[in-house]
This record gives structure tokens, C-alpha cells and sequence, in this order.
């Protein structure tokens, strides 16, 4: 932790000095206002008592001091950042509503915010049991930090409709969702491999800037099988889901832009984001209508935005945060993660893993080993004052929201940290 210790000092450090520059003026302003104060107290009547009625003699106070500053004890200043806020996109299809409910529950902490979504391949019975579940679940009532999409969207897999469906998650939480530090796209068939508050905690030594997104500009053989092909979504403009299609005529790659390809998964900056939604210089939205015709463009669009623009090409991370078992070369699935995987994730030091069957044995190993979580229960953490007593649930008691207690989880995510923020890959892979 003391390398991550360093970056936040020297972030904060930045910061402080900019704030002093801020309140050069009004301090100067404020010492000129109290010098005058004191040499009115100075003045005296005519019969020699205080000139001011609001004066208060030692004999009034007892032989006290007058000054309310001189009874108040210092109050110390803690060298501790404030824990970040996550906010989450968790989105299924058809048959994931269970597995929704428990990457929810798994990774669910008061602090953060989440937009659930099944899209419209998902069964009416499927989404009125998922939209029931956020509404009558007691903790998410008292929080108010979960919602779902309830008119949903269609998603075409490989096609533009999944990043219609991630800016539309996105502009949710940037409306309703509050104060948020980096907005997090997962899928049902992801899952945690450390707690929240390992993930709040390392986090929290981070400048709130930095973009985790796998990504290169050595787009290969997708040059020719994805830029220059043109596909239509059907997702666009029909009531019924089915596959992209192609059409007969190509393009050349663009000279407006440099093409950029990555993992689909990813944490971003809430400036970021924002820049994504408002698209104040018309980058965001030109890329989008681009990858409007582009075969997997969840690969490729937000890796194309965030390093063709100057305000944030240096903020990337080459890192989806993830455990993902690829065939060499990589197929379009990865593998599905079983109990044989189990010591190569936890190796990873990644906080995040995909993609696993529903209700695998390896998701009850990582409840009990990793997350100490019990069936249907939210992940333990210091917010959780329950007793769990007679196998209840300790966290449907909720305590102080901003404490953290960080376990081994917390040690593994900080050596990935360290060693993607370090001088050897951070600056070196930043969009080339």
C-alpha cells in the first residue's frame, strides 16, 4: 500500500497547491477585516468601559479566556482519502435474472450505485421477478441505490445496441445516481473475486481520473473483418431480436480518427463518462455514428473516443480489471471459468472474473473462500452491524457507510495496482 500511498500523496499534494492559490485573496481579506475588528476593541468610552457592547471582561468570565478558540481542542486532519463510489452497470438476457440477483448481491455496497437491466430477449416473468426483488428488497429501500431499467432495451450481441444500452445505463446514474468516482459495465456472468471494501479501499489511494480500458491501436486482422465491413443492428429499428447482418459494400478505415480495439469491459472516470454523454467538441457522437455500422463495437468504441481525445488520452490504464481464460489465438468466447480455474484467478490479483456458468460450484467456493458470503446474502463489510445470529444476514443492519474493512482481497488488487501504474507499463501503454 505504500506505492499507491504515494501516488494519492502526490495527488492530494497537487491539489492543496492549487486550493492555496485559490484562497490567496480571500484570507488576504480576512486578515485586513480582523485587524479592524481588533483595533475597534482597542476603543473605550468616555467613563473608560469598552467601547463595544459585545465585549466581555476577564471579571464577567470568571478569569477565562474570552476567546472561544482558546477552549476548542485542535481537531486533527487525517492523512486517510475519502473512499471512492463505484457505479455499477449489471446487465443479462434470457435465463440470467437469478445469476443478476446474486452478482448483485455479491458485489452490493450502500456506498455505491447500481442500474440492473434484462433486455428484451428476457422473458416478461423474468424482468417483473427482477424489478420485484429491487423494489421490495429492505435494504435497497432504505439505500435507494439500485435501479432497473424497466423498459428494455433490445441488445443485439456484436452489435452498436450494446453501447446504446451502456450510455443509457450511464446517463442514468449521471441524473439520478449522485456523487460516483468510476462507472463499472458487468454482465451476469461476471463475478467478484474481492470484496467491495477491498475494491473501496485500494481505490481510494487513486487519482479519480485514471481510466481502466484495455486497448491498443494494433487493430490487425479486425482492419479487415470489422472497420471495413458495414453491418446493420436490427436491434435499431425492429421489435424482435436477431443476429447483425452485413452488407455487400466496404469502407476504408477513417482519417478523422485513429482506430482503437480493447476488451468490452472496463471502469471508467466519471469526466470521462460525462464527456461520452455530452460530447461538448462532437467527438463522442461522430464515433458513435461510426460504430453505428461496426461488428463488435462494444470493443472499439470507448477505446476509440477516450484516445482520440487530448483531454483524456493520458488517462487510460490498459487494463479491464478482469480474469478471463482466452483460447491462443483468442476465439470469439472465452472459456467458461470452472473449479479448476479457481488458484489461476485468484493468482490474476484481478478483482473482477468472466464468464461463469450459472450457479457453478465455482461461485459457492468463491462465496465461502473469498467473499465469506452466505447464500442470498450481501458480501460482509464494515458496513454490515448485524448480528448474524441463527444464520441471518449481518449487513440487513445497516451501520456507518464510510467504514472499511479491507481483507486479503485488498493486498492482492494493490499488487496489480502497483504493477499497472508502474513506470514500466503505465505511460508506455497509454493509446498506442
Amino acid at each position: 500500500m505504500k506505492r499507491l500511498r504515494s501516488y494519492y500523496m502526490q495527488f492530494r499534494h497537487n491539489n492543496n497547491q492549487a486550493m492555496e492559490r485559490k484562497w490567496i485573496f480571500p484570507l488576504a481579506v480576512g486578515s485586513i477585516v480582523s485587524l479592524f475588528l481588533l483595533f475597534l476593541t482597542t476603543l473605550t468610552s468616555f467613563d473608560g468601559s469598552p467601547f463595544l457592547f459585545f465585549y466581555r471582561s476577564s471579571a464577567v468570565t470568571g478569569g477565562s479566556s474570552p476567546f472561544v478558540e482558546n477552549q476548542l481542542k485542535p481537531i486533527p486532519i487525517s492523512t486517510l482519502p475519502p473512499p471512492p463510489r463505484f457505479a455499477y452497470l449489471i446487465s443479462g438476457s434470457a435465463g440470467d435474472c437469478r445469476m443478476l440477483k446474486r452478482t448483485l448481491l455479491a458485489l452490493y455496497h450502500p456506498l455505491n450505485q447500481y442500474v440492473v437491466h434484462l433486455d428484451r430477449e428476457a422473458s416478461s416473468e423474468e424482468r417483473l421477478d427482477l424489478e420485484k426483488f429491487v423494489k421490495d428488497h429492505p435494504v435497497f429501500n432504505k439505500v435507494g441505490n439500485v435501479r432497473m431499467i424497466v423498459k428494455a432495451n433490445l441488445v443485439t450481441y456484436r452489435g452498436p445496441t450494446m453501447v446504446a444500452n451502456t450510455l443509457h445505463a450511464a446517463a442514468i446514474l449521471l441524473k439520478e445516481g449522485g456523487d460516483w468516482d468510476w462507472f463499472i459495465n458487468l454482465s451476469a456472468s461476471d463475478y467478484p473475486l474481492v470484496t467491495q471494501d477491498d475494491l473501496l479501499h485500494t481505490f481510494s489511494y487513486l487519482p479519480r481520473d485514471l481510466n481502466f480500458i484495455d486497448h491498443t491501436s494494433n487493430i490487425g486482422w479486425k482492419e479487415f473483418q470489422r472497420a471495413k465491413p458495414i453491418i446493420i443492428d436490427p436491434g435499431l429499428y425492429s421489435m424482435r431480436k436477431a443476429d447483425v447482418f452485413w452488407v455487400t459494400q466496404k469502407r476504408s478505415v477513417p482519417t478523422a480518427f485513429k482506430l482503437f480495439t480493447g476488451s468490452a469491459w472496463m471502469a471508467l472516470s466519471r469526466p470521462f463518462v460525462d464527456y461520452c454523454i455530452w460530447g461538448w467538441d462532437n467527438l463522442p457522437r461522430t464515433v458513435l455514428m461510426y460504430y453505428a455500422n461496426f461488428l463488435s463495437s462494444p470493443e472499439g468504441y470507448f477505446h476509440t473516443v477516450i484516445c482520440n481525445a487530448q483531454e483524456f488520452r493520458n488517462s487510460t490504464v490498459n487494463s479491464d480489471l478482469h480474469f478471463i481464460s482466452w483460447d491462443n489465438p483468442p476465439k470469439q468466447h472465452p472459456h467458461l471459468l470452472r473449479l479448476a480455474d479457481m488458484q489461476r484467478m485468484i493468482d490474476s490479483n484481478a478483482p473482477f472474473a468472466r464468464k461463469f456458468p450459472r450457479d457453478d460450484p465455482v461461485l459457492d467456493k468463491i462465496d465461502s473462500e473469498i467473499l465469506s458470503r452466505g447464500p442470498d446474502m450481501f458480501t460482509p463489510g464494515g458496513w454490515c452491524v448485524g448480528s448474524g445470529k441463527n444464520g441471518t444476514d449481518p449487513c440487513t443492519v445497516i451501520g456507518n457507510r464510510t467504514v472499511i474493512r479491507p481483507g486479503p482481497g485488498a493486498k492482492r488488487l494493490e499488487k496489480l495496482i502497483s504493477s499497472l501504474l508502474s513506470s514500466d507499463n503505465f505511460r508506455p501503454r497509454q493509446c498506442k
